[in-house]
């Protein structure tokens, strides 16, 4: 008589399945927030080359303070997955991260907003044209408010993700896209009944916009039946200093990760207004476009974090190793697609942003020459994006923020102001010394999530 069949469990699969069924609507929400970047970039390329180059020094100095800020409400995630794993206090648990999270922004807005209120000096200190300084600061003076709904936004994000519940993150991000497109071209142009406010409506428009996507997911978790048992915003005015101090300490290193990431290519970008503001416009342009594929492997490592971070809470050090591994293969697979579609389309994929006219033709020349160089680094892009993630979930931050320092600063922006302005390459110097950054910090990420228990980084019982 034959024996039943024993039915096969395949992990490997099953941590597929699982990993895609986080990510998709993570990369979805990623790509839709990138889309709101991507409509000003679209909105002042129909005002003009000069609008582009002056909302680009506006946007990159905002970019390098707003990325150091996730960094810190991005500890959250895995400090809530790690408690969901273990399952035991995990509402209250859950319930602390979120709400010092929201203490973390608070403390950091404020003098975010000193500064930013008097950018134009701050960027004509930099090297820029005072023109395009100006332009900036008015930009700025209407953006710079949407520091706070935005990061508010994230931490809700970084809740429902926990939850492995990040549909209605997708459902916000897509209305936000509209929204922006609205709000931005009818204050811009004084369109749909709006006043017309020219470059200061575009930085107005993202703030109304992230104020309202803050507001409808706060409505959300309030009210939604998984959510609301966690009671998120009771009590909110309650101090925890532990928690508080316990947060800076993870989501520190975070933050100036991927400030020393984010800031890198705004660093690029200064270095590009030196070389003129064609040069300035096309890497704004260019950077748009890898931005908006770094958008899918962000949201794969977004995943991995949490998975990993489960794995992390339960002690599953196999788990753990899947959880790590499936991250890097998808986000390395991606880009390898996209390393492709940028070397055949380049030229139709830059003027999406820019019309092709003869007024245009230097500015999208020199972007088909930064796409190119962009094409090179998907795949180390991708894979250092998915090492520093997987290394999230079990709450290693220090070592990899030291990384991104070496990395991008001392090797990545120095061997590219060498190549721009000591050998002459110019735009293509930055984007070849960003290409070798990249690498550098993927191989470092890669070498210590393969060492992870040798190195001690698994053992520790989450906390």
């Amino acid at each position: 008589m034959r024996a039943a069949a024993i039915p096969q469990v395949h992990p490997w699969r099953n941590e597929l399945r699982a990993t895609l069924r986080l990510a998709w609507p993570l990369i979805l929400s990623n790509l839709t927030m990138a889309s709101i970047n991507a409509t000003d970039v679209w909105l002042m390329g129909k005002v003009g080359p000069t609008a582009i180059a002056g909302v680009a020094l506006a946007v990159n100095l905002y970019f390098a303070f707003s990325l150091i800020a996730l960094g810190l409400v991005t500890a959250a995630s895995p400090m809530m997955a790690s408690a969901l794993g273990r399952k035991l206090r995990s509402v209250t648990d859950v319930r602390r991260s979120f709400r010092q999270s929201v203490w973390m922004v608070i403390t950091y807005v404020v003098p975010f907003w000193a500064v930013t209120w008097h950018a134009r000096p701050i960027i004509v200190a930099l090297g820029q044209e005072p023109e395009l300084a100006g332009i900036a600061q008015t930009f700025l003076r209407g953006y710079m408010w949407s520091l706070l709904p935005f990061l508010f936004f994230q931490t809700l994000r970084n809740f429902v993700a926990a939850l492995e519940r990040p549909g209605w993150v997708l459902v916000m991000s897509v209305l936000g896209v509209g929204l922006n497109a609205f709000f931005g071209y009818g204050l811009i142009f004084g369109a749909f009944g709006l006043p017309e406010l020219g470059v200061f409506g575009g930085g107005l428009a993202g703030t109304i916009t992230w104020t309202i996507l803050a507001a409808l997911l706060s409505l959300v978790v309030a009210r939604d039946r998984q959510f609301r048992r966690f009671h998120l915003f009771g009590r909110f005015w309650r101090p925890d200093w532990p928690r508080y101090r316990e947060m800076w300490r993870l989501g520190l290193p975070i933050g100036l990760a991927l400030g020393f990431e984010g800031g890198v290519f705004s660093a690029a970008a200064y270095l590009m207004g030196l070389i003129g503001e064609a040069e300035l416009a096309a890497h704004s342009v260019a950077l748009q476009i890898a931005a908006l594929s770094f958008m899918v492997p962000w949201g794969i490592s977004q995943a991995a974090t949490v998975r990993v971070g489960i794995m992390y809470g339960r002690q599953d050090h196999a788990g753990i190793g899947r959880a790590g591994w499936t991250g890097w293969a998808l986000a390395v697979g991606f880009m390898a697609v996209m390393a492709v579609v940028m070397l055949t389309f380049p030229r139709a994929l830059i003027t999406i942003f820019l019309e092709d006219t003869a007024e245009n033709a230097a500015v999208i020349a020199l972007g088909v020459t930064y796409l190119g160089v962009a094409a090179i680094f998907q795949l180390v892009d991708g894979a250092q994006v998915a090492g520093a993630g997987a290394l999230r979930g079990i709450h290693d931050t220090k070592v990899p923020m030291i990384f991104t320092f070496v990395g991008y600063w001392l090797i990545g922006i120095g061997v590219g102001v060498w190549l721009a302005f000591a050998q002459g390459w110019d735009g293509v110097g930055i984007w070849s010394g960003l290409a070798i950054g990249l690498a550098i910090v993927a191989v470092l990420m890669a070498g210590r999530w393969s060492r992870r228990e040798r190195l001690g980084l698994t053992v520790a019982r989450a906390a």
